[in-house]
């Protein structure tokens, strides 16, 4: 029976192979020499716990590797190899001062391995968010995918995918301490909200110095943005319980700041769409399948 985990992720790996007439019973496991190998270039995951490769060094000293890494060979003229899978078997082989791995060897396409690079990551839940957001966005630039298939091929939703997206837009300062694990999804995700860009990379440290709370960072948000409306000449009319209601589920659709403006007589109101930057706009465009030009 499949896992939970495994029913999120659309077709899974296993069914990638399947589309290219890849039998595992069929396959071959060959020795293959770690010179000749080079990661996956489309690997999301930038960074790798060096003590778990440590351990895993050890154990593959005394043990060897059972089970084989899986790689293609773009060019069958040139012995060199990608790694569609095990890379952490790789790098701790590596460390272990091994000069072979145990390997199988299929034939995918460019962007089966992309794919496959995103699936065996998300499988393990062990990216970063600025890393899952990374790789939503090289999917969709290399793959030329609107946000909507890679929601559909990923099993994921689109304001899952939109979400992490707009991680992007962070200044690389805050990026930096999500990479870092020092700044929470959920701290990233309420910093977003501030409407003083200006302000936001301070704020993160402080979250980060005073170890805030996602709730006290959305509280002082709130509370910056509540002083920058004080600057508008006409206070702001209080929303019924239904219009703030509407912005909470725009908000969450959309992945941003949502206001909704009710207007006088004269004017029926306006809805804001809060975005970062021209691929933040491009994001939003796409859930509301608007093409860009």
């Amino acid at each position: 029976m499949a896992s939970k985990k495994e029913k999120s992720l659309g077709r899974g790996i296993d069914a990638l192979f399947a589309e290219n007439g890849v039998d595992a019973g069929e396959e071959t496991v060959v020795d293959l020499t770690l010179a000749d190998i080079r990661p996956n270039p489309y690997q999301p995951r930038q960074k790798f716990d060096t003590k778990g490769l440590n351990d895993l060094a050890a154990s593959i000293e005394k043990t060897g590797v059972f089970q084989p890494i899986i790689v293609r060979q773009p060019d069958k003229q040139i012995q060199r190899y990608e790694i569609l899978a095990g890379e952490r078997r790789f790098r701790a082989s590596k460390i272990a001062g091994k000069s072979t791995i145990p390997g199988i060897i299929r034939e995918v396409t460019e962007e089966q391995m992309m794919e496959i690079a995103v699936l065996e990551n998300l499988q393990r839940e062990d990216l970063t968010p600025l890393e899952e957001a990374e790789a939503y966005d090289t999917l969709m630039t290399k793959l030329t995918l609107t946000q909507a298939q890679v929601s559909e091929r990923l099993g994921k939703s689109r304001p899952y995918i939109a979400n992490y997206l707009r991680l992007l837009g962070l200044p690389k300062a805050v990026k930096d301490m999500l990479q870092r694990n020092e700044l929470s999804m959920g701290q990233a995700r309420t910093l977003l909200s501030l409407k003083d860009k200006t302000k936001l990379v301070a704020l993160a440290k402080r979250a980060v110095s005073e170890g805030m709370t996602v709730r006290a960072v959305e509280a002082e948000v709130n509370k910056l943005n509540g002083a920058a409306k004080k600057l508008a000449k006409k206070p702001a009319k209080k929303k019924s319980p239904f219009l703030r209601s509407t912005e909470n589920q725009l908000q969450e659709r959309f992945g941003t700041q949502v206001s909704i403006n009710e207007g006088n007589k004269d004017h029926q109101g306006h809805i804001e769409i809060e975005y970062l930057s021209n691929d933040d706009l491009n994001r939003i465009l796409d859930l509301l399948n608007i093409q860009s030009d």
